[in-house]
């Protein structure tokens, strides 16, 4: 890549549709030394551009141990995310990236209990770190995955989710806000399902990402039972347009958040205005 601001050439390699609004892009960089090199964290982002069109920030949803490919998962909602929706596989893209200091707490939580929380299509930014943590499921203590979802139909990554739902290390709970007829599981928005958590505060490492209306109330609900400011992570990434710091679309106090995060622990955003 010449500079930030150049993207790179890349081809969509297999799209696949996990709900009516979402699809689930694979990438690859053309130049492949430039795949090889494409290193990134879990919760960094790029920077995606549809020709003709215009470009727009997506979490990297996909395990960075793969150096195949990387995915996003796109809901079909502004211009360029329509766009994207409306290419074949084998059309180019271009990509910027990765940025974002990919904050989530993979390294910091090993030996520690892990409690992931996500709404809607929060779960999508989550899903770079729980798969490297699924890889390296010995060297954390217990985990406990809560997704809410508006209905059945919406519910994001069912495969991964049966999968994760078959092991014995993994306790998934799932909740719809719409069931259907056929659904048998949870009924409610995902934090009614926190209380149920009970892993040891001080020894667990939380991680949310969601609508952000759902923020003030899971974290009041962490708050219930004693966990700690220091070891709750959220994502902001909604906040992100150019990726680079330059735009102040995403400047939330003395932070922005396209550099500083996407992901902060609770405490380095408390006190921060409309961070949440």
């Amino acid at each position: 890549m010449e500079t930030i601001y150049t993207p790179e050439l890349a081809k969509i390699t297999r799209i696949e549709s996990i709900t009516p609004s979402e699809k689930i892009f694979d990438i690859s960089f053309v130049d492949k030394e430039v795949q090889e090199n494409f290193n990134f964290l879990p919760g960094q982002f790029v920077e995606l551009t549809v020709f003709g069109i215009g470009e727009a920030p997506f979490s990297i949803a996909s395990n960075p141990n793969n150096k195949v490919k990387f995915q996003l998962c796109v809901r079909a909602i502004g211009n360029v995310s329509k766009a994207l929706h409306n290419l074949k596989e084998g059309s180019k893209v271009g990509i910027r990236g990765p940025f974002g200091k990919g904050t989530f707490p993979y390294e910091k939580a090993k030996g520690h209990n892990v409690l992931a929380i996500a709404g809607g299509l929060g779960l999508a930014p989550l899903m770079s770190f729980l798969t490297y943590m699924i890889d390296f499921r010995d060297e954390y203590k217990n985990v406990m995955i809560i997704y809410g979802a508006v209905n059945p139909t919406n519910i994001l990554y069912k495969n991964d989710i049966s999968y994760w739902s078959t092991r014995d290390d993994i306790k998934v709970c799932v909740t719809v806000d719409n069931p259907d007829d056929k659904w048998t599981g949870e009924i409610g928005v995902c934090t009614k399902l926190i209380p149920r958590v009970d892993f040891k505060p001080e020894d667990t490492y939380t991680i949310v990402c969601g609508p952000p209306v759902m923020y003030k109330y899971v974290v009041a609900e962490l708050e219930k039972k004693n966990f700690t400011d220091d070891k709750i992570f959220l994502s902001l990434e909604r906040r992100m347009e150019c990726g680079v710091g330059k735009c102040n679309h995403c400047h939330i106090g003395d932070k922005v958040t396209c550099v500083d995060g996407p992901v902060f622990s609770l405490w380095d955003i408390r006190n921060l205005k409309e961070a949440i």
